[in-house]
């Protein structure tokens, strides 16, 4: 049973650093545009020709800032960086600590499964409505399911966390 959760963690940590990987390439977006939207204004106001505004940039950015956040979860997850208020719990049993690391796992499991299910279906619905963004007419619903996307490594890491914790709770 350890070599299958092992093998399971591995996948998703592949599976989130990847996603981490897009994640950057989006922030790297961000600041580009960012950057050169600045720059365009700056020197669209000194009167040198050409130069302009990057049309629906802060559009582009909020959309970037979707990709960013939403990729980078589960790379979080697998670093342990969501917030934990460990203060109680660290002073009780391990056995009981394990029992209440396997309760929150499952917490977090069910809330990403919700956020995913009801990420796909309001991705679903936008497509249906064709809801797309004011200036530059970009489509919502790719970035909705690209939420619901990055869920799946993030249910995995907990479904690992779960297992592990049902293990260190049962061993003797």
């Amino acid at each position: 049973m350890s070599g299958k959760i092992e093998c399971l963690e591995r996948f998703a940590n592949s599976f989130s650093n990847w996603l981490n990987w897009v994640a950057g390439v989006g922030l790297v977006g961000m600041l580009a545009l960012t950057v050169g939207d600045i720059f365009g204004i700056k020197l669209a106001q000194a009167g040198v020709p050409f130069f302009r505004p990057i049309p629906g940039g802060i559009e582009v950015v909020a959309f970037l800032g979707v990709v960013v956040t939403g990729f980078a979860i589960a790379y979080t997850q697998v670093l342990r960086g969501h917030i934990k208020v460990e203060f109680v719990v660290m002073r009780l049993p391990q056995r009981v600590q394990a029992v209440i690391g396997a309760f929150v796992a499952l917490l977090g499991l069910a809330l990403f499964v919700l956020l995913a299910w009801q990420s796909v279906k309001y991705g679903l619905s936008l497509q249906t409505t064709g809801t797309v963004s004011m200036t530059q007419k970009i489509p919502f619903y790719p970035f909705v399911h690209g939420i619901a996307f990055c869920c799946i490594p993030v249910c995995l890491l907990l479904v690992v966390e779960f297992l592990r914790s049902v293990m260190k709770a049962v061993k003797k």
